[in-house]
């Protein structure tokens, strides 16, 4: 790597304090898990690692500032994601007991799972903006290279993402797992991860700040 061992260090350890956080990414897995099981938990990650490579892409080529140079730009994406986010949710609460059971066995299904994993994250630009601000910081312009520094940071930080939330998404799915055999934990946990996703969108729309 062209970063420096004590710039790699420091980096790692913060990227692994803000990963510990929950943040809308992991409640979006989490309730993926809850609703559809750990199968459909794991996918979402995949797919939030996937769109997470989209964005330091976008740092990397210095595509971020144009949104982070343009409001409305930001906004139109910032609403577009919180309505995709609410549309998964109503969709998750007005489907029946089929559409949880069938969900790990659906190799259909599994896969628009995963392409909703990375439309969501794509649709946030406040992970885009994160991406902006953070990586640049732990570049060291005297190695050369920054462009490539940034592309390494970034997918590092990706993977690093992916397994820490690969850990939430089982946990929470095993969880899920115990309960799905009653009919009216079923409906709970439907309820619960679809009320969570519309929570989820409520927030980002609603949300200010411009920080991941």
């Amino acid at each position: 790597m062209l970063i420096s061992h004590s710039s790699l260090l420091l980096f790692v350890t913060g990227a692994a304090i803000l990963l510990a956080i929950p943040g809308p990414a992991i409640m979006y897995i989490v309730s993926r898990s809850i609703g559809q099981g750990r199968a459909a938990g794991l996918l979402s990650a995949a797919g939030i690692t996937v769109g997470t490579l989209f964005h330091v892409a976008a740092a990397t080529l210095g595509l971020s500032a144009l949104l982070a140079s343009s409001a409305l730009a930001f906004q139109f994406v910032k609403y577009l994601g919180a309505a995709y986010l609410i549309y998964l949710g109503i969709r998750v609460l007005v489907s029946g007991d089929a559409h949880m059971l069938e969900a790990a066995k659906d190799d259909r299904r599994l896969t628009r799972i995963f392409a909703q994993g990375v439309l969501v994250n794509l649709l946030n630009p406040k992970t885009a903006l994160f991406f902006l601000a953070f990586l640049p910081q732990f570049v060291e312009p005297a190695r050369g290279h920054a462009t490539l520094q940034i592309l390494e940071l970034g997918v590092l930080f990706a993977l690093m993402g992916w397994c820490s939330d690969s850990i939430w998404a089982l946990a929470a799915g095993t969880v899920a797992e115990r309960f799905r055999a009653n009919a009216k934990l079923r409906r709970a946990q439907r309820n619960v991860s679809g009320g969570a996703l519309i929570a989820l969108g409520l927030a980002s729309a609603f949300s200010g700040a411009r920080a991941k």
